[in-house]
């Protein structure tokens, strides 16, 4: 008797998906530093003003996500999902939770970061937007999911903070004398903030990652686009958006909507159901050499001490804190579609 070979085709593990979701959102992410930088950067041949990279971002997202939204609203409703599970037809999720993640991950994470690289040079956001992200996180993971920090944990941490404080701190004294470079730092830091309440919510949450990026996009499109677009038109806030080259709008919108967006936002989500908020941010240690070494051989940006140790400060705590922690028991928070 011969017994047939399965012709179903094999999985991959959670283990490899995770490991796969996190070389895809390293990549991307440190791609996103030189490249916001260079796009925001009048001096480099930049010809978009921070505003409207970060229109194009979202532009870019939504012509993908947004269809992909309505299908599942769709499916879902085929299914018996009540409306309250959904917003506006196009967000997969609830309006309580797309407007709670949809603020931190996709209107004000962008709109901080686009601006903090029309003050500050690359190397600042390697060490500050994923550097400060771990610490971040860990204190919202321990505030809200009761996670604990290990004393390896903290010593990590701390690393983190040394590191911040030589980068940011001396560009902050440096304010006394006119310079600018501190409210990048400032806004690096905070848009760290406002990834890292997206990061914890959505584990908190046990949200699917598509669904989780779908929403942040479906609030960034309905509220940003229409009052950017009359702001800009009106001519209250200055924009580059509606002279630009095209080449230059299709580019933001493909690379900042439909890599940093679609794809890191699923990988990066994808990440944090397998590894954990934490040990997720924590992962992404390999960003700020990355882009730090990216825009000293690319970018031609020194690197000054500070930063040199800052770097190392802030790379040597993300790997002290990607051990493994022991949580307090956590209540498992149902999957939030309605």
């Amino acid at each position: 008797m011969i017994k047939h070979a399965s012709t179903s085709s094999p999985r991959f593990s959670p283990g490899t998906i995770g490991f796969l979701a996190a070389i895809v959102t390293v990549m991307i992410w440190t791609s996103f530093i030189l490249i916001a930088r260079v796009s925001a950067d009048p001096a480099r041949g930049g010809v978009l003003l921070p505003l409207d990279i970060a229109f194009c971002r979202i532009v870019g997202a939504s012509l993908i996500l947004l269809p992909w939204g309505a299908y599942l609203v769709r499916q879902d409703r085929l299914k018996g999902q009540p409306k309250a599970a959904s917003w506006l037809g196009i967000s997969p999720l609830s309006a309580r939770i797309t407007v709670t993640l949809g603020v931190f991950g996709g209107l004000l994470y962008a709109l901080l970061a686009y601006s903090g690289f029309a003050y500050a040079p690359a190397l600042h956001a390697s060490v500050l937007l994923p550097g400060s992200l771990p610490l971040w996180t860990a204190l919202l993971a321990w505030w809200l999911l009761q996670e604990r920090i290990t004393p390896m944990r903290a010593l990590g941490l701390t690393l983190i903070v040394l590191g911040d404080v030589l980068v940011g701190g001396l560009s902050l004294l440096r304010a006394f004398d006119g310079g600018e470079v501190w409210a990048g730092d400032v806004m690096f830091m905070l848009g760290a903030l406002c990834w890292a309440c997206y990061s914890v919510l959505a584990r908190r949450y046990g949200l699917d990652a598509v669904r989780a990026t779908i929403a942040i996009t479906t609030l960034a499109c309905v509220t940003y686009l229409p009052t950017y677009t009359v702001l800009a038109l009106t001519g209250v806030v200055q924009a580059h958006v509606f002279t630009a080259p095209w080449s230059d709008l299709v580019f933001q919108a493909m690379f900042q909507g439909w890599g940093s967006v679609v794809i890191s936002g699923i990988t990066f989500t994808q990440m944090i159901r397998h590894f954990g908020p934490v040990r997720s941010t924590m992962i992404t240690a390999l960003v700020p050499g990355l882009s730090a070494l990216g825009a000293v051989l690319l970018l031609g940006e020194p690197l000054h001490w500070n930063l040199a140790v800052g770097l190392v400060l802030v790379t040597g705590g993300i790997l002290f804190g990607v051990r493994k922690s022991t949580p307090f028991a956590i209540k498992k928070e149902a999957t939030c579609a309605g």
